[in-house]
């Protein structure tokens, strides 16, 4: 089965909350900064320029449309082999 890394860019993010209010699965509006990131459940790596997380391919059209919905194109999607 397909996993993706999910990564924002926390510096481009502008915290409006999009991607948060599409995909609450996967991202939320972090404590420390208030930018976007990955949720615990399925970070990777969290500190103030980037959030990099690892999904299983169900969540990946949830993580599209969170993509989908930034206005700054701050988070990209990629497989993993």
């Amino acid at each position: 089965m397909a996993r993706y890394r999910v990564v924002v860019d926390r510096v481009t993010c502008i915290a409006c909350g999009a991607a948060p209010a599409t995909c609450p699965e996967i991202f939320e509006l972090g404590s420390d900064n208030g930018k976007n990131r990955v949720v615990e459940k399925y970070s990777v790596k969290t500190d103030d320029s980037v959030s990099i997380g690892e999904i299983p391919e169900e969540l990946y059209s949830c993580a599209k449309a969170g993509a989908d919905v930034c206005p700054v194109n701050a988070i990209k999607i990629e497989r993993i082999e």
